[in-house]
This record gives structure tokens, C-alpha cells and sequence, in this order.
């Protein structure tokens, strides 16, 4: 599980700085553990903490962490990147449930797809690393308040 120490070690061991400013910036990055966050939101929790920390500073950190495997980006189809921790000892990343109506954002952590994967890898001959996959509907919320309309 990634924790903020792992995080400052794996930096220093790649030969980044971890300056004053990165660690505020992933002091604020885990609380965001359970979350889809967007750079924008990360940037507001860390001006809270250090008013002098710049934009640049989170662009260029959430980069690195992307570019490190810690943190990857996820498009949700509603015009904005946003980010999550990732597992360090998760094989896959888990699934993503999106309701149309709202935007929610349910996490799936079920698998299903690891016998689909063996056959492709058998008859195909292919060696697959991850998968994504994105689950469009509506949220038990949106379906009771629309019951009965149609959707769009």
C-alpha cells in the first residue's frame, strides 16, 4: 500500500528533490487516498497548507508521480483528467462504474475479466499487462428519481 514514506523514497531513489513544496504536496495527495482527484483540486489542499507552493510545482509533481506508477490518470468522458493512488502491489486496477445522469464515479474492485484474459493471451498470443474497463449507466439515485422516464 502506498503511504507518504514510500513515496518520498521512491523519489529520492529516481533522483528527484523532495523539496519542502512536494512533501505539502503529498501530505494533501493522501488525502485523496479513497478519491478520483483533478490537479486543480490537489493545487486548492495545498495552497490551504503552503500559500506559496505554485501551479507549475503540482503539474510538474503529479507528473512524476504518473510517469513513477504512483499515481495514474483516468478520463471519465466528462471533460476533465483526474487522478488516483495507486496500489503498489495491485496487479490490475480496478473498474469504474459511471452514471450518465450524474457523473458519479463507483469503484468495482471484482475482476471478472482474468478468464477472458487468460483465453486472449492462449489464442491470440499475446501477453497482456492491465486492462481498464468503464461501466456507462445510472446510479441508484439517478434510476429512482428518473423511474419511469426515459434517459437520455
Amino acid at each position: 500500500m502506498n503511504n507518504e514514506k514510500q513515496i518520498v523514497d521512491a523519489l529520492r531513489k529516481r533522483g528527484n528533490k523532495v523539496t519542502p513544496q512536494r512533501l505539502v504536496t503529498i501530505e494533501v495527495l493522501m488525502t485523496f487516498r479513497e478519491q478520483h482527484f483533478s490537479v486543480e483540486e490537489l493545487f486548492q489542499g495545498v495552497k490551504q497548507r503552503n500559500p506559496d507552493v505554485g501551479m507549475s510545482t503540482i503539474y510538474r509533481t503529479v507528473q512524476i508521480l504518473e510517469e513513477m506508477g504512483l499515481i495514474t490518470k483516468r478520463n471519465f468522458d466528462d471533460g476533465f483528467a483526474r487522478y488516483e493512488l495507486c496500489e503498489l502491489d495491485e496487479k490490475h486496477w480496478h473498474h469504474h462504474l459511471i452514471c450518465l445522469k450524474c457523473g458519479k464515479v463507483i469503484e468495482m474492485q471484482d475482476d471478472f475479466l482474468e478468464a477472458l484474459e487468460k483465453e486472449i493471451e492462449e489464442k491470440k498470443d499475446f501477453i497482456i499487462i492491465n486492462h481498464e474497463l468503464k461501466v456507462y449507466g445510472y446510479c441508484s439515485d439517478c434510476y429512482a428519481i428518473t423511474k419511469g422516464d426515459k434517459f437520455d
